[in-house]
C-alpha cells in the first residue's frame, strides 16, 4: 500500500492503540472503509485513529471490539490511554517541540518543565500523588517525559529558547532547600547558554502582564508558527497563523515589560543565597 505510515507502538499510547487496530483490520483483510461501515464512522476517522492522530473514544473502542469480536480488550486499552497523566493534546505538542527552531514560553506557578531539575520535577509530582491527583506510575511517566524533552533540545543546531517566568515560579518552594538551590543553579546555567534568553516577569508588572496562563509559541523549520496553551483538563494546539501571530505579538510585549536577563539572573542568584 502506498503512503502507508509506519507506527512505533512504543512512542505513545495512541500509537499503540492505532497499531493494534490496524493489525486487527489487516488480519481480516478489511479496508479502512469496510471497518468504518462496521463501526459506524468514516474511513478518514479510522485512518486518524490508526496513525495516532486522533485518540479513540470509549464508544469507538467498544464498537471496534464488537466488530473484531475481541471482548472488551480494545475498550480497556482505550480507558488506560485516557488515564495517562498527560493532558489531551500534549503528546502531539511534544512532537512539534522536539523539532522547533525557536521556542518562546511563558510559565506561571512552577518552573517550566524544560528548565526543571529531575529532583524538582519529582518533588512536584510527589505532591500531586499525595493529593491523589495522579498515581505513582503517572508521576514517573511525567518525570521521564520531562527528561526526554530536555534531551531533544541538545540537538545541533540548537533551537533558540526564550523563557519568561512569572516571579511566583521562583518564590514557590519545591522540595527542600537543596532541591531549590540546584534548581536555581540550573536556571543560571541556562541563562548563560548562547541560544537562550531568560527573563522574570515581576509581580509589580501588575496589569501590564498580558498573559494570565502559560503559553508557548513554536517556530518550526519551515518558519510556520504554532501556539500551545493549557486549561486544567486539556491542551490546545493552534496552527492557524492568523490566530498565532497576535499571541506572538503579545509575547513580545511581555518580554519588553519583563526584567532584562541580567536583572532576572541577579534576582535568581539572590534567591539562591537564601537556600545556602
Amino acid at each position: 500500500m502506498v503512503n502507508r505510515k509506519e507506527l512505533d507502538p512504543d512512542s505513545s499510547p495512541c500509537a499503540a492503540f492505532g497499531e493494534r487496530l490496524r493489525r486487527l483490520r489487516d488480519e481480516r483483510g478489511w479496508t479502512q472503509e469496510e471497518l468504518a461501515e462496521r463501526i459506524g464512522c468514516t474511513g478518514t476517522h479510522i485512518s486518524a485513529v490508526e496513525t495516532g492522530r486522533r485518540p479513540p473514544t470509549k464508544r469507538f473502542a467498544a464498537s471496534a471490539d464488537r466488530a473484531f469480536r475481541t471482548g472488551d480488550s480494545l475498550e480497556r486499552q482505550s480507558m488506560a490511554l485516557r488515564q495517562t497523566a498527560l493532558l489531551e493534546g500534549f503528546p502531539e505538542y511534544v512532537k512539534h517541540e522536539a523539532r522547533a527552531v525557536e521556542i518562546r514560553l511563558y510559565e506561571v506557578g512552577v518552573i517550566h518543565g524544560l528548565l526543571q531539575t529531575r529532583e524538582y520535577a519529582e518533588a512536584l509530582e510527589a505532591d500531586a500523588v499525595r493529593r491523589e491527583a495522579i498515581t505513582e506510575e503517572q508521576a514517573t511517566e511525567r518525570v521521564d517525559l520531562i527528561v526526554r524533552r530536555q534531551a531533544t533540545l541538545t540537538r545541533s543546531p540548537s533551537p533558540l529558547i526564550h523563557v519568561v517566568l512569572d516571579e511566583g515560579c521562583l518564590l514557590r518552594p519545591m522540595g527542600n532547600a537543596g532541591v531549590m538551590k540546584a534548581q536555581f543553579d540550573l536556571l543560571v546555567e541556562f541563562a548563560e547558554r548562547p541560544n537562550t534568553l531568560l527573563q522574570v516577569a515581576p509581580f509589580n508588572m501588575g496589569a501590564r502582564r498580558p498573559f494570565s496562563l502559560p503559553i508557548t509559541v513554536l517556530t518550526l523549520p519551515d518558519r510556520s508558527l504554532m501556539s500551545y496553551a493549557e486549561s486544567s483538563q486539556r491542551g490546545h494546539l493552534e496552527r492557524d497563523s492568523d490566530s498565532v501571530v497576535p499571541v506572538l505579538t503579545t509575547y513580545h510585549q511581555l518580554q519588553a515589560e519583563a526584567l532584562p536577563q541580567a536583572a532576572s539572573v541577579a534576582m535568581i542568584e539572590q534567591l539562591r543565597k537564601g537556600t545556602s
